[in-house]
């Protein structure tokens, strides 16, 4: 491998490639296999960073990993009872959902949101769906529910 790495052009056709061909198997399906990219990362990178059990702080904490590290240019959320919702700008992501969606696929992963729920659920112990992805004026926004107790406890 050259000194410089690969473009993150390069990086995103095979990140493209892959969902592309676990949607063409899985098709919706794909959605409940995907929920875990990125926990590496967020071992990693992320959890020594979170000092609080302060759902707002850990947000806010990934949000400004997410800034730092160069994954999004922006990241906002507002929290209404259960629901999260999540704005992120400028993902060096968001041209694999662009693809997608100009292939008639509806984005099915985001990593970015991964990363969040995962730190809300290995954190807090909340499970933490996402249960929508829309890309709108270049963001994509994205709706999470936050269980603070499992469903029938």
């Amino acid at each position: 491998m050259s000194a410089k790495g690969v473009t993150q052009e390069y990086a995103n056709s095979i990140i493209y490639d892959l969902e592309k061909a676990f949607w063409d198997e899985r098709g919706k399906g794909a959605r409940f296999r995907v929920t875990t990219i990125g926990r590496d990362y967020l071992r990693d990178k992320c959890l020594p960073q979170i000092k609080s059990k302060s759902l707002k702080d850990i947000i806010e904490t990934i949000g400004r990993i997410l800034q730092e590290e160069g994954i999004a240019e922006n990241v906002s959320h507002e929290k209404d009872e259960q629901l999260l919702h999540m704005q992120v700008q400028g993902c060096l992501h968001q041209s694999v959902e662009k693809k997608m969606l100009s292939h008639g696929i509806e984005p099915f992963t985001c990593i970015p949101a991964n990363i969040l729920a995962l730190a809300i659920e290995e954190t807090l112990g909340y499970q933490v769906e996402l249960s929508e992805i829309k890309i709108e004026d270049g963001k994509c926004r994205m709706l999470l529910v936050v269980f603070e107790k499992r469903p029938g406890e």
